[in-house]
């Protein structure tokens, strides 16, 4: 028979081939490794357990969290749920006029806290069997408190009404607190008035008293020396400019160089004239004078005196009535258009002779040596002045109303404010610069008071801006009329001002500091005595 070609043959067939011979290899090695990977991993992963286990407890230790509280059927955990739940329902009920309901409420609370005491004692859980009652009524009360509508939804709406009113009534309150301290602030307590009404009556009962000033020769050439330290006041309060000068003569190393030029009104002339004629101030000088005296200071030159003479300016200031009481009563004090207030901004007119000045409020305590604020270089600017942008005081936005173009426009809004009270004043300069035309100026572009409401510190502010030296702010401290100060400012602080409301001779006066004020008041002296001052 004849054979097939070789490519035609059929292959040899093979019992174990070298895949299946390798697969083996495989197999068995992998069971190998799988034997000895359960061997090593088992104490690892115990020893990983107890690691997790001891984290946990340390945790648990931490937070002093009892097995009680993690059991998902604690008896305790449930009636704190229903203590928590019931005292939001007793707040609704009571909102809800449901007085009855709210009772049966908190006797349950209460029942529920006694028991929750119990436990708490004796250092053991709480028992379904004790507890079972106390959870069963906390639970029907509950339930009919759903019906009632007590929900979720309805608490919040409740709450929110709550707090609506809540704001109301305390924007109401604050409101009256405010225009009750302002007009507390305004009053003149009846002793200053008592004071005032004795010393005029000794002023003309009694003529040697003005002899007395008139045989002084050497006070009108004092008051032209400029060698000497001059101080003015504006003011029409005796008392308090009293204690300015007492205070400033008792702290003085030369008190007998201290000029003082106090400005008054024709009601308050005479009395201050007999108060500083008959008191002595350890040899300072004190020159009284009266503004309507200035024959200069009248409606054609003075922007103010022209306001007070239109009548929407005194409905304004006077009546309130005009814009249905949105306006606050703080910016209708009529104080703010007294000449008294203004007369800061012609201080050159009101002493043409004298070249550096000292400006005080009469709200001021003066306790230490002030004589080297004449020695102070002001560096070709009109005014020195403690500035008062750091902490809660401002700078030019938070006074002016920078939505007016003029305003926008002129003046930088984070501006550093300064405060008036205690001011040194280069009067060359200021005559130089004609500081008091740019103060008219801006006070005419004010008349309708777009450009700022309150008192003489924003048009301050806008006359005296780049004309300013900031001073050290240790000689000049404020607040102690409206705000705590600190105690160490305090003391380190030449002047101290007590701006706000809460003024040293008011009973509104703030308590801690009024002993700084009242130890330059003689109360033993006999004028002060019989108009009950104490």
């Amino acid at each position: 028979m004849r054979r097939q070609r070789p490519e035609f043959r059929r292959p040899v067939r093979r019992r174990f081939s070298n895949v299946f011979w390798l697969t083996l290899c495989g197999l068995a090695v992998l069971m190998l490794i799988v034997l000895l990977s359960r061997e090593s991993t088992q104490p690892r992963s115990r020893s990983v357990l107890s690691k997790s286990s001891y984290g946990h407890n340390k945790v648990m230790e931490s937070l002093n969290v009892t097995a009680e509280m993690l059991n998902p059927d604690s008896i305790t955990r449930q009636l704190n749920d229903q203590i928590s739940l019931a005292k939001a329902f007793v707040v609704i009920a009571k909102e809800s006029n449901n007085l009855q309901f709210a009772w049966e409420l908190s006797a349950q609370i209460r029942n529920s806290q006694i028991l929750l005491s119990n436990a708490a004692l004796r250092r053991s859980p709480l028992t379904l069997r004790e507890s079972e009652t106390a959870v069963r009524d906390m639970a029907l009360l509950l339930f009919q408190a759903q019906q009632l509508h007590y929900d979720s939804s309805t608490m919040i709406m409740r709450l929110k009404a709550r707090i609506q009113d809540l704001e109301e009534q305390m924007s109401s309150v604050t409101d009256k607190s405010n225009k009750y301290g302002q007009i507390a602030a305004e009053e003149v307590p009846k002793s200053l008035y008592c004071l005032g009404v004795r010393l005029t009556t000794e002023w003309f009962r009694k003529p040697d008293l003005q002899k007395k000033i008139s045989r002084n020769g050497q006070l009108s050439m004092k008051l032209k020396d400029n060698n000497l330290y001059h101080f003015c006041v504006f003011s029409d309060n005796i008392l308090a400019t009293s204690v300015v000068i007492n205070s400033t003569a008792s702290n003085s190393l030369n008190p007998d160089r201290l000029v003082f030029h106090l400005v008054t009104d024709e009601v308050n002339y005479a009395a201050m004239k007999a108060w500083f004629t008959m008191n002595s101030f350890r040899g300072v000088t004190v020159d009284v004078q009266k503004f309507e005296d200035f024959t200069w200071l009248n409606a054609s030159y003075v922007p103010v005196l022209k306001q007070l003479q239109d009548s929407e300016t005194q409905s304004y200031y006077f009546s309130g009535s005009n814009d249905g009481g949105k306006t606050p009563i703080k910016f209708r004090n009529p104080k703010y258009l007294s000449m008294l207030n203004h007369l800061r901004f012609y201080i050159p007119e009101v002493f043409p002779s004298l070249k550096k000045l000292v400006f005080l409020d009469d709200d001021v305590v003066v306790q230490k040596d002030i004589s080297g604020l004449f020695a102070i270089d002001l560096k070709g600017n009109v005014n020195g002045a403690v500035e008062t942008c750091m902490e809660t005081f401002h700078r030019y936005h938070k006074y002016l109303n920078y939505s007016h173009p003029l305003i926008r426009s002129h003046f930088d809004p984070d501006a550093c404010g300064w405060a008036f009270g205690m001011n040194v004043f280069d009067l060359v300069e200021w005559r130089k610069r004609n500081v008091t035309g740019i103060y008219h100026y801006w006070q005419e572009k004010n008349v309708d008071r777009t450009l700022w409401k309150l008192g003489t510190l924003p048009p301050g502010l806008l006359t005296f801006y780049g004309l300013t030296e900031p001073l050290d702010p240790s000689w000049h401290v404020l607040g102690l009329g409206y705000t705590n100060v600190d105690p160490q400012v305090i003391e380190n602080g030449a002047v101290l001002h007590f701006n706000g409301n809460s003024k040293p001779w008011l009973k509104i006066a703030m308590e801690k500091y009024k002993p700084l004020w009242e130890k330059y008041v003689d109360y033993s002296h006999h004028m002060l005595e019989r108009c009950n001052f104490h």
